[in-house]
């Protein structure tokens, strides 16, 4: 049997990750730098997000293989 976290840590977990994106968005997201950075950095920024929140929904060890 697998040790999964439970309920609690992964809306634990959402809730960081939402605040740490919030952050970073405002200090490097989109509307932020000069020209095209900070445009791209906001959609580096999203797409880092939903990697990381769909991580923490399905359970899934990106940096475990094997």
């Amino acid at each position: 049997m697998r040790d999964r976290p439970g309920c609690i840590s992964g809306l634990f977990q959402l809730i960081m990750l939402d605040w740490v994106f919030d952050w970073l968005q405002d200090r490097f997201g989109f509307g932020r730098g000069c020209s095209c950075s900070g445009c791209g950095c906001g959609v580096i920024l999203l797409i880092l997000f939903i990697i990381m929140s769909c991580s923490v929904i399905t359970g899934t060890d990106w940096f475990r293989l094997f």
